[in-house]
């Protein structure tokens, strides 16, 4: 499961605009914590605080306890806003979770045992098309990551999310058909012998990695 990341915050008074320009002067990132049926609450964060965490990747993937001036919230950054010419946060949407919460949130999958797949050693491809699966769960069984074992497969071999095992009480938020995360193709992109053409395509986000 993800490590929880903690924060120390400060309350903020006004909204607005000029409210946010002061904090980001100050070096301050300006915040609020919303939702679990209670008002929301203004808050402001020290910048490097942010930044060391929202670097690292993942932000909004990580369950963030927010010390309020000494009251702690279990949250989850929903919305991140970036300085559209540096690409650094400006303003941060914290989601409170309650009791059992579940929440949807998106887990990398990675891609694992290369080596050992026999249709790559014979000069196949792994033709990736899901870097990362949106899941239902609790907030506190997010996965780190969801592991995909490429031992045995050969040229034509299709990966579906039937067939990697998730950890109990994590399902993929696409119900409606059985979708592909990865496939070893041959030359030309070709994904077996009977000629069934790569999933990859219909999703319009693979690529391919030569071994």
């Amino acid at each position: 499961m993800v490590d929880m990341i903690q924060l120390k915050a400060v309350r903020r008074a006004r909204s607005g605009k000029g409210a946010a320009r002061a904090e980001r002067r100050a070096g301050r990132v300006p915040a609020v914590i919303y939702g679990d049926n209670r008002e929301p609450e203004l808050i402001s964060i020290d910048f490097p605080e942010i930044y060391k965490h929202f670097i690292k990747g993942r932000f909004e993937s990580r369950l963030v306890e927010l010390d309020v001036e000494g009251e702690k919230t279990r949250t989850i950054p929903r919305d991140v806003q970036l300085d559209p010419v540096k690409d650094l946060p400006i303003h941060v949407d914290f989601l409170r979770l309650g009791k059992g919460a579940r929440i949807s949130v998106e887990v990398p999958v990675e891609y694992v045992n290369e080596e050992a797949s026999p249709g790559l050693k014979r000069g196949g491809a792994l033709n990736v098309v899901r870097h990362a699966v949106e899941v239902w769960c609790r907030a506190s069984q997010i996965p780190e990551k969801i592991e995909v074992d490429l031992t045995g497969l050969e040229i034509g071999d299709v990966v579906h999310i039937s067939d990697v095992t998730l950890p109990e009480g994590v399902e993929p938020t696409i119900t409606d058909r059985d979708f592909t995360l990865c496939a070893i193709t041959g030359a030309g992109g070709a994904v077996g012998e009977e000629g069934e053409e790569a999933e990859g395509a219909e999703e319009g986000e693979a690529e391919s990695t030569e071994e």
